[in-house]
């Protein structure tokens, strides 16, 4: 629960730390960021030529900004608010300073890209409080009725040590675990290609339950259910046992599920302050431009179309009846938008991508933070001497409850419930309030001597991703068969293999990545769209610091058989 496979490789100082790049696409993001000739130019007689970049979120914000600082001007496209699923919200009559992280809350060490845009706009992290985790004081887990007081697994009854072991046994024996942790972390690339390439031909048509049941270590469906309930990191993983276990060997493999940390004040500042920021090197551009500056403070409306027109233009429709053609478009919000909320023409995209976004299989999620007086649930029970409350997994209707303190006597936040799919569904018809009594009462039945209401200073905020018009879902999930379609979405900025008349447009975001759910994977195809755009224009990058464009035939990802 608090670490995948308590063996894993350990890495030193003087080795690159581990990467979500995954095993898909092995590139060194983190490297190409971190270079002093910079991600690339284009010629000087581009510059100030304009490019569509739809989506507000963390992909389009970075999109934007790197144009930028190449001298192309970016035209911001947001339909709601800037920051996408970077969402932190307040508490009307609290002090500002009480947040709530709506959307993505815990960022692994491995996320190495985004960290470099953590570190270049200032921001602080801390660790996040996941279930018996050092950051966590206490944590219960209440299954069939019965709750187990653990401040760490070891308090925990041995089953559920077993089922740890078993996991770890399953993916040693069915995932080349070790070996393939130890060749991200040494970032042997054709290393990570035999291993990976063997596993997507072998896995590709199996669910992550079908995983564990072929598993020996798993014969017990006693432990299946545990493991389902409590799972490893985060939490319980029941929710993804449809889904294609290659989407969890990306998880693992990349350490994505440990020792997460949160941002100080919310994850939504950090694309605002790329939103503000003036970068200190920029081409054509004077010094003190920002995105927010190029756009007068705030960027376009909602899209409404996009079509092609002659000299293969990219024409946006906006929302207030605007048009404008583009040479280029950087398209990042979730691919539905595409079927559905903005009219499109079939033109856009070579029918074998339209196929793969229509099979796109999203994940529902559902939250609900209450604020409250102090961490009250670090006082002790006068009888037990335990924590009066703890970072809580059941099966109840709750799921996962998160205490988010900002110090003693000071106000605090309690996620009362972090629910995904069939769990998320169930939360959809109530309101706010119906959500947090049902919630109050679940957890009552696990605390019956601790009145959570009364430390309630303000109302509750809630979301439920499957419900907010521009996103439709959480994150994309791929299931069982979907490779090849997550192939072509994530290899769409390579357009010298399209048709002339279907290049230009190009899809960035989190739901195209090979690590969808983790801000990483929005952060690795923006730069990835930035190298597409600025070869469209006639760009290259520094023959010392080649992007993931230049070296694609090296480390592009399985070419599974169509036929």
């Amino acid at each position: 629960m608090t670490s995948t496979v308590p063996n894993a490789v350990q890495h030193t100082d003087a080795a690159p730390p581990i990467t979500m790049f995954g095993p898909d696409f092995p590139y060194a993001y983190d490297d190409f960021l971190a270079h002093p000739a910079g991600l690339g130019q284009i010629p000087a007689t581009e510059h100030g030529a304009e490019v569509a970049v739809i989506g507000g979120g963390l992909s389009g914000i970075i999109a934007a900004y790197e144009l930028m600082k190449m001298g192309l001007r970016p035209v911001l496209y947001e339909a709601d608010r800037i920051g996408g699923r970077l969402r932190t919200v307040g508490f009307d009559g609290c002090d500002p300073t009480l947040t709530a992280e709506m959307g993505a809350m815990r960022f692994p060490p491995s996320s190495t890209a985004l960290q470099h845009y953590i570190d270049l706009v200032g921001l602080e992290t801390r660790p996040f409080p996941n279930p018996l985790s050092p950051a966590t004081p206490s944590t219960v887990v209440d299954l069939k009725g019965e709750s187990h007081y653990a401040e760490t697994i070891d308090d925990l009854p041995q089953v559920y040590r077993d089922v740890m072991d078993a996991w770890n046994a399953a993916l040693e024996e069915g995932a080349d675990f070790t070996d393939m942790n130890r060749a991200m972390r040494e970032r042997d690339v054709p290393r990570i290609r035999e291993i990976w390439s063997r596993l997507v031909e072998k896995l590709d048509n199996q669910t992550f339950y079908g995983f564990l049941c072929d598993s020996d270590a798993f014969a017990s469906f006693r432990h299946r259910e545990i493991f389902g309930q409590v799972g490893f990191g985060t939490g319980g993983w029941d929710t993804d046992f449809p889904n294609s276990i290659l989407e969890i060997l990306r998880v693992v493999y990349t350490e994505a599920d440990d020792h997460h940390r949160g941002i100080v004040g919310g994850s939504q500042q950090l694309p605002l302050r790329l939103w503000e920021r003036e970068p200190h090197k920029i081409v054509h551009w004077p010094l003190g431009t920002s995105l927010a500056s190029l756009h007068d403070g705030e960027p376009r409306p909602a899209v409404t179309r996009l079509n092609r027109t002659a000299g293969n233009g990219i024409t946006v429709t906006d929302a207030t009846g605007d048009i404008r053609t583009f040479r280029a478009a950087v398209f990042t919000g979730q691919s539905w938008l595409l079927l559905s909320k903005i009219d499109c023409d079939d033109a856009l995209f070579p029918i074998d991508h339209w196929t793969a976004m229509e099979r796109t299989h999203y994940m529902e999620s559902s939250k609900l933070f209450v604020p409250v007086d102090r961490p009250f649930w670090l006082d002790k029970d006068e009888v037990t001497g335990r924590d009066t409350m703890s970072m809580t997994l059941t099966d109840r209707m709750t799921r996962g409850t998160y205490l988010l303190d900002n110090g003693p006597d000071e106000p605090a936040v309690i996620c009362l419930s972090y629910t995904w799919c069939d769990d998320s569904l169930k939360w959809l018809p109530l309101s706010a309030n119906e959500r947090m009594d049902v919630m109050l009462k679940s957890l009552g039945e696990i605390y019956p001597n601790v009145d959570i209401r009364s430390h309630v200073i303000g109302n509750p905020v809630t979301v439920s991703w499957e419900n907010e018009p521009w996103f439709m879902g959480a994150f994309k999930a791929n299931l069982p068969g979907h490779y090849r379609y997550q192939r072509r979405l994530f290899t769409h900025f390579m357009q010298d293999r399209l048709p002339a008349d279907k290049r230009g447009l190009f899809l960035a975001g989190d739901d195209i990545s090979w690590t969808a759910g983790w801000a990483e994977g929005a952060v690795q195809t923006a730069l990835n769209a930035v190298w597409g755009v600025m070869t469209q224009f006639g760009g290259a990058t520094d023959a010392t610091n080649p992007g993931p464009g230049d070296v694609f035939d090296d480390i592009a990802p399985v070419e599974l058989p169509e036929d």
